[in-house]
């Protein structure tokens, strides 16, 4: 279980091709502090697999389901990713409850920087993952716990602070980028108790 608060931003050193997956080669330091073959960490939200590492990278296999549903795909050597190890037992429970289970991905419709000097991004909102998504619920943005600023039929928002627009990878983002959502799990499992008492 990771929290969405995200420890540093890797550099993706390469992909790979491995049939129709790939192996995922990441720079980084801080995550690295106890990794052990088998150890998870998250890409983009994205719960991923330790199968190799040196001094300043590890490395992953991503299988085609992985490829299809979320961003890691499209990533390229240079491309900057969100980094979190799941939460300790004695760690701060900071953010909100996150798997590291992508539900799909969005697109970034819209960037405005604010007079205070934070950011409020739009988002694409899959079809699949509406009635997930309500004002002030959370969400996981490649990793990121976020809280929902508005939402609308097909989009949603989300305001960023200074701190997490600069320590994080979403500071690099641009309209157009694709990111990995993943919906708050509470609210999949409210979903599933209701729905026969709905039909």
């Amino acid at each position: 279980m990771f929290t969405g608060l995200v420890e540093e931003i890797g550099t993706v050193r390469s992909v790979t091709p491995v049939g129709d997956g790939a192996r995922v080669e990441i720079g980084a330091a801080v995550v690295l502090a106890d990794v052990e073959m088998g150890a998870s960490i998250a890409v983009n939200g994205c719960c991923l697999t330790v199968v190799e590492w040196g001094s300043d990278w590890w490395a992953a296999d991503a299988v085609p389901e992985t490829l299809d549903r979320t961003n890691l795909g499209s990533l390229g050597p240079g491309d900057p990713v969100n980094l979190e190890r799941p939460l300790a037992a004695n760690g701060r429970y900071g953010g909100h409850v996150v798997q590291g289970h992508v539900d799909g991905t969005g697109e970034v419709q819209h960037i405005e920087q604010l007079d205070d000097g934070s950011y409020l991004f739009t988002f694409s909102l899959p079809a699949e993952l509406i009635s997930y998504v309500v004002e002030k619920g959370s969400i996981a943005v490649d990793g990121i716990s976020l809280t929902v600023a508005g939402v609308t039929p097909t989009s949603f928002s989300i305001a960023i602070i200074p701190h997490t627009h600069a320590v994080t990878a979403m500071g690099r983002r641009q309209v157009g980028d694709t990111v990995n959502l993943e919906a708050d799990v509470l609210a999949k499992y409210v979903e599933r108790l209701v729905r026969p008492s709905l039909q």
